[in-house]
């Protein structure tokens, strides 16, 4: 995170947070039904994101960025989440490239794409997963060989968002097949949409719909040797993981405003809807569901909160950043499912929001490391800090 943040005051990110959520019930809770289920671009939308500065948020100030906290842009996410999950995608993906770049680009890779992608004129996404390489990133074959002061890229992507709409993406490569351990055979270059550089599919999804998520080729797709982040081939695994830190706390917060948003549905249905002769929210199975949904929400702010924090002081939060992203995925998926059976036979109908929070909210889980993955990863620093 730039420490530009610094300079804002907690009256300003107040400000900020207020003008996000008062454009979130304005403009983003009123269209998600419909761009949902027509699974269609938000276009407007995202032009609205543009003077909001969401696509700059976490860019430094000298870029033309916000450079908001970490803290700060996780609560951004959880409010538009609870409304519309989707949406944050679009720039969640965006400022996951711009942060590797930042952190890790050269000063003429900076300078060309930082103030683009901060005004949203560039509008980026990470391309990482493979048919056959997803949580194990080091076994993806998509290879750049460079010849002369090019490298020349073929291979397939999957699952990657922005890659329809937007203009380019962080692509990871192998630029040394043969290396051992593999990771020092990969890297990380600036993908510009070219000749060679195909959208072959736009995937057909259970939920986060209307948000772009397609299946890419590079067929003999030529990329210009500066465009390697860094410079230097062999640290792109490296710089990946690096952002995933910011990514996991990203999703937990995603994660979290599906909670939310879920929680404040059952909460409103409860009330108004009767049975026996009283609200059910005065049925104590009802209670019982709320309270735990209540629960897991604030404490997943917590633990989003506690990542977010040691990320902003520059420490280390792999462990925290997991934690969170577990807490937060898995707080979005229990209270959807709960609300699920509070809402009872309406929550299978189009017309009652609930539903689409319930088919949006598995995603979180699986995202930016499965959480089997994490829970191992919290295990191993668990066993790492507290030695015998």
């Amino acid at each position: 995170m730039s420490t530009a943040s610094q300079s804002w005051t907690e009256e300003d990110e107040r400000a900020v947070l207020d003008s996000i959520e008062t454009w979130v019930e304005k403009e983003v809770r009123p269209i998600a039904r419909h761009f949902d289920q027509a699974d269609e671009y938000p276009h407007e939308l995202v032009e609205q994101m543009k003077e909001l500065g969401l696509f700059g948020a976490t860019i430094g100030q000298e870029y033309g960025g916000l450079g908001l906290s970490a803290r700060t842009y996780a609560k951004i996410v959880t409010k538009v989440a609870s409304a519309w999950m989707a949406p944050s995608g679009i720039f969640n993906s965006h400022l996951i490239m711009a942060s590797a770049i930042e952190r890790f680009g050269t000063e003429a890779q900076k300078a060309e794409f930082l103030p683009r992608m901060a005004s949203g004129e560039f509008r980026g996404g990470i391309g990482l997963t493979e048919p056959n390489a997803g949580t194990d990133l080091q076994a993806i074959r998509t290879v750049a060989r460079r010849e002369g002061d090019h490298y020349v890229v073929n291979g397939a992507k999957t699952w990657i968002t922005n890659s329809l709409n937007g203009h380019g993406i962080m692509l990871l490569v192998k630029t040394d097949p043969a290396a051992n351990p593999r990771h020092k055979g990969m890297s990380l270059l600036i993908a510009e949409k070219t000749e060679g550089f195909i959208v072959a599919n736009k995937m057909k999804k259970l939920g986060y719909k209307a948000i772009d998520t397609c299946e890419l080729v590079f067929d003999n797709y030529r990329v210009s040797a500066d465009r390697l982040i860094g410079g230097i081939e062999g640290k792109g695994f490296a710089q990946v993981a690096g952002g995933l830190e910011l990514g996991r706390i990203n999703v937990a917060a995603r994660g979290c405003g599906i909670a939310v948003g879920s929680l404040e549905l059952a909460l409103r249905y409860a009330q108004e809807r009767q049975s026996f002769g009283k609200p059910i929210a005065e049925h104590q199975a009802i209670q019982l569901k709320l309270a735990e949904m209540a629960t897991q929400v604030e404490a997943a702010k917590l633990l989003i909160a506690q990542a977010a924090g040691k990320f902003d002081r520059g420490e280390r939060c792999d462990l925290e950043a997991a934690m969170a992203k577990f807490a937060g995925s898995e707080a979005g998926v229990f209270c959807a499912n709960e609300a699920m059976r509070i809402f009872g036979g309406y929550s299978y109908s189009t017309e009652y929001e609930i539903e689409r929070y319930y088919r949006d909210a598995m995603l979180m889980c699986i995202g930016e490391g499965t959480n089997e993955v994490l829970r191992t990863i919290i295990a191993k620093q668990l066993i790492a800090r507290h030695p015998i």
